[in-house]
């Protein structure tokens, strides 16, 4: 078979699929319109829906913005001299009480956004200083049981300080020891251990905090952890280190 036969050959197929394709369409024109609208339907969703996030990641960033601002007011206790236009608090409890407010609102209309989730993490930490526990408690519980296992560890160490404040040290200890078990970035399993140990001295618990202290020096005595536990295991040679 000649090129010149070939070549006539594929037109013709071209031709009649070409056909085809066309009275198919004709003949299913509705469906192909019903389709066609769908997959129209379905990219503008999706393009507004992005759209929508990033605004509202926006907003969030904002809210959250604001509410750090106001956690990180200055203190000022009356009578002291302050520059005209700086806003005070006169202690920490009221300035948490504030910055809890924005905190809290920031969460919870935000509550899909990352820093709106952040917010609700920081209301948990506000609640504490204001001395709200029970707020505080089911607050970091919340943020606890999130898919973001980063936030959801610090919201887990929280939680344990917190435990240990008003006594319920075998709660503190079993989040010491899941940390522990399910290390992430913001909280390594060093990090959690040296709470634990540290709680264990606070409580008179001290050849329990050694053994704790002496297990993360070995593991890994060059890491900020591990010289903490070496100058909790040896304290006078730590100060005596510091003077020369």
């Amino acid at each position: 078979m000649d090129q010149q036969t070939k070549q006539a050959l594929k037109h013709d197929q071209f031709i009649d699929t070409t056909h085809q394709s066309l009275e198919w369409a004709s003949e299913n024109r509705k469906t192909v319109i019903i389709a066609s609208s769908i997959l129209f339907a379905l990219i503008i969703i999706l393009v507004g829906g992005f759209v929508i996030y990033n605004n509202r990641c926006d907003a969030a960033s904002v809210a959250f913005g604001a509410a750090m601002q106001e956690y990180q007011t200055p203190l000022a206790e009356p009578g002291q001299a302050v520059p005209a236009g700086v806003k005070t608090y006169p202690t920490v409890a009221e300035r948490a009480k504030a910055a809890n407010q924005l905190f809290m609102a920031a969460a919870d209309k935000y509550s899909m956004e990352p820093d709106g989730k952040t917010a609700r993490y920081f209301g948990g930490l506000t609640y504490i200083e204001a001395g709200n526990n029970s707020a505080a408690e089911n607050t970091l519980k919340q943020v606890a049981s999130g898919w973001n296992s980063e936030l959801a560890s610090l919201a887990k160490l929280s939680l344990a300080n917190l435990y240990r404040q008003t006594g319920e040290d075998a709660k503190a200890v079993d989040l010491y020891n899941e940390l522990t078990a399910k290390p992430t970035t913001s909280v390594p399993a060093g990090l959690a251990q040296l709470q634990l140990a540290e709680m264990y001295e606070s409580q008179g618990k001290t050849e329990d905090a050694k053994k704790i202290y002496a297990k993360l020096k070995d593991k890994d005595g060059k890491s900020a952890v591990g010289l903490l536990a070496a100058q909790k295991l040896n304290p006078s040679a730590a100060a005596a280190a510091l003077q020369r």
